[in-house]
């Protein structure tokens, strides 16, 4: 097999790191792997995407280093700020973006650095040979921010469809989120929102990094002590998928404030464990959460979201009730074997021969 028949995926920093899109992307290559794909990560150093020069020269080196005709899946958060840099390899690579949701759509940014990813990203999307997103809603956005650009297929995420066991009977709620601590996330909103239903009996644990954004996980801290919620609501740090796995099983109730998701792969996990979901419509979540599985409301607003919460928790039926409905919505999930083949395919049609 040819040089060029490798896959090449490049990612912003570690490959490992434990959050949605970082594991999207390792299903897609363990995936492929089992296909039979030869397939290289490599994980960029620097800062992404308001790339600094060690980002720049670390995506510009690799490239570089590729030979001609190879295929190149880049992730859009290490590519799509730096579109001076594809542009030098358009044409002698074969470049796949893989978008999780647009840069610009990042909580918290002010409109000078949005507007900078926004025409960034415009710029790399142009030069691909091919766009991969992960939902119907990222393609949508792309196209109502005035994204142009080669095709686009949607691969969404897939499950494992994990086992269902019996719940164990508790008076008290467990409650599970499962989010990097960062602003989109929503988590001050979460607590807000439980700081209103404390005469009802629950316990919430945070699962996810608090080092992408260490100032506002360092806020997120102070503000569970304020509502003197430090008994009630854990803060776990990143899970890996075994102990991920287990956090599943133990809850009773999955929970997600997020301003936006360009999918929320969490969402349909928990479906994916039989749990029912309180969530936002925020972004792609007002399509992700299935009918019948919970409660979703509108994002950033915490009276709303604990009004959610009480229904369910003050209601074993109701609590009972979406979680059946979860249970047989999970039968419909896309397996990631499935995620993988779309994805194969993709390579295919963008290579056409050096994969067989």
């Amino acid at each position: 097999m040819s040089e060029a028949a490798t896959i090449h995926l490049l990612v912003a920093g570690d490959p490992g790191q434990l959050t949605g899109g970082y594991r999207y992307d390792a299903r897609i290559v363990e995936g492929l792997r089992a296909l039979g794909r030869i397939v290289c990560v490599h994980g960029l150093p620097g800062r992404f995407p308001l790339a600094d020069d060690t980002a720049r020269q670390s995506l510009a080196r690799t490239l570089a280093g590729l030979a001609d005709d190879t295929t190149v899946v880049l992730d859009g958060l290490a590519a799509n700020g730096l579109p001076d840099v594809l542009m030098q390899h358009a044409g002698r690579l074969r470049l796949i973006g893989l978008i999780h949701h647009p840069l610009a759509d990042e909580t918290g940014l002010d409109t000078t650095t949005r507007a900078a990813l926004l025409q960034a990203e415009s710029r790399a999307i142009e030069v691909l040979d091919h766009v991969v997103v992960t939902s119907v809603f990222t393609a949508d956005r792309l196209s109502a921010l005035g994204m142009g650009g080669p095709e686009r297929t949607v691969i969404e995420p897939g499950v494992a469809r994990p086992a269902l066991g019996e719940r164990g009977e508790t008076d008290c709620c467990q409650l599970l989120c499962v989010a990097s601590i960062t602003p989109r996330k929503g988590h001050d909103v979460l607590i807000e929102a439980l700081a209103e239903i404390t005469d009802l009996d629950w316990h919430c644990r945070l699962v996810g990094s608090m080092t992408h954004a260490a100032d506002w996980a360092v806020s997120i801290e102070r503000l569970i002590a304020d509502r003197a919620l430090e008994s009630r609501i854990s803060l776990d740090g990143a899970l890996a998928d075994e102990a991920l796995a287990r956090a599943y099983t133990q809850a009773d109730l999955f929970v997600l404030a997020s301003h936006y998701e360009g999918y929320g792969m969490v969402v349909t996990e928990a479906i994916a464990h039989g749990l029912p979901v309180v969530t936002t419509t925020g972004g792609a979540l007002a399509c992700t959460l299935p009918d019948g599985c919970g409660i979703a409301v509108a994002p950033g607003d915490a009276p709303a979201l604990a009004g959610a919460l009480r229904r369910l928790i003050a209601s074993p039926e109701r609590l009972e009730s979406c979680a059946q409905g979860a249970r047989s919505a999970r039968a419909n999930l896309n397996h990631w074997s499935d995620a993988a083949r779309d994805f194969a395919a993709v390579l295919e049609r963008n290579h056409r021969g050096v994969f067989s």
